[in-house]
């Protein structure tokens, strides 16, 4: 949902818009000893790995830890509408991916003319026709999971929109990235338990992250002030403090509850404070590369650690409500989004 150009450790490859490898003109004879078949071949991969750009597929894995977060602070264990609830927020994630491209591809034919849309590789109206029918796919899903989750999507999926479309690059971005993100764990919360109101805390802790992280990808494409970074730093650090601090009561708000501590586990308070430390690491290093030196490249660095930084933040959330599996299944999700980064870019 974010415009992000590529990171500078994007393969070279992605930046070619040829598309299939044979020639439009070129006879079966000239191509390659297969035929026409392998023409079909490397064309129906070409258009897959354009998609994988078009959508952001490495950083589908920050998005299950939204609702997991959130189903931890009901204290109830996940059942099928947290499921519901992690489809329906992959859905909306996607949707505000392909929105994102369309909306920016004037943008992006000038300073990034390698993306799917301004090389060709994607036709504009396939984008949006995405963005609309994996929006509805993901209200859906949220309908099924009760009508609390979908009082919650349905702004969700409103925010979405109004940020690729208009709140962009508007002082109000970061704010409705962050509203997005936060409504996202509300979603699984709502799914899990029927009420928001015990992820709250959760919610305005991922959100603070993402609103630091949206104001530095700002800078992403011609650099800025080390304000940004510094700040976001800043937040990283307190947040991470935060998380080591006493933990929430499962299925309980602070206001209804102010007083109540939960039995301490030893095992949940370790776990916890060893994902805070990660959280503090994915996000804090590239940040201060960032904070000395502001140019484009590590400031693209320095959004894409904390992008990845939600993996380890979400876990840490789930911890502190006391789901040690929830935090393990969430933090498990961080290798595969290395792995995975490394072919497609997430920025």
């Amino acid at each position: 949902m974010t415009p992000r150009p590529p990171g500078p450790d994007q393969p070279t490859t992605t930046s070619r818009p040829q598309g299939p490898t044979q020639s439009p003109t070129q006879s079966p004879s000239q191509g390659s000893s297969q035929g026409p078949r392998a023409g079909t071949a490397s064309g129906a991969e070409a258009g897959a790995r354009a998609w994988a750009e078009l959508l952001r597929l490495p950083a589908l894995f920050t998005v299950p830890g939204d609702a997991l977060a959130g189903a931890a602070t009901t204290g109830n264990r996940p059942n099928p509408r947290t499921l519901l609830a992690i489809a329906s927020s992959l859905c909306l994630y996607e949707a505000g991916m392909a929105l994102n491209d369309w909306a920016d591809q004037a943008e992006d034919a000038l300073e990034r003319p390698h993306r799917p849309l301004p090389s060709g590789r994607i036709r504009p109206p396939a984008a949006l026709v995405a963005a609309g029918a994996l929006t509805a796919a993901g209200l859906a899903l949220a309908a099924r999971a009760g009508r609390a989750a979908l009082a919650v999507a349905a702004p969700l999926a409103a925010t979405v929109w109004a940020y690729d479309l208009a709140l962009k690059r508007t002082p109000a971005g970061p704010a409705a990235m962050a509203t997005a993100r936060g409504l996202d764990l509300l979603l699984g919360a709502t799914a899990t338990g029927g009420s928001a109101r015990p992820a709250l805390p959760s919610a305005l802790t991922l959100a603070t992250h993402t609103l630091a992280v949206t104001t530095v990808s700002r800078g992403e494409t011609r650099g800025g002030s080390p304000l940004a970074p510094l700040a976001a730093l800043a937040t990283t650090g307190t947040l991470a403090w935060t998380l080591t601090r006493t933990p929430q009561v499962p299925g309980t708000a602070p206001s209804r509850c102010p007083a109540a501590v939960p039995a301490r586990h030893p095992a949940a308070d370790t776990l916890r404070t060893v994902l805070a430390a990660a959280f503090v690491a994915t996000s804090g290093r590239p940040l201060l590369h960032a904070a000395l030196n502001p140019s484009p490249p590590l400031t693209q660095r320095a959004v894409g650690g904390g992008i990845r930084a939600m993996i380890p933040l979400q876990a840490a959330l789930a911890a502190r409500s006391g789901a040690l599996a929830s935090a393990l299944l969430t933090a498990a999700l961080a290798p595969a989004a290395r792995r995975f980064a490394r072919k497609v870019s997430v920025t």
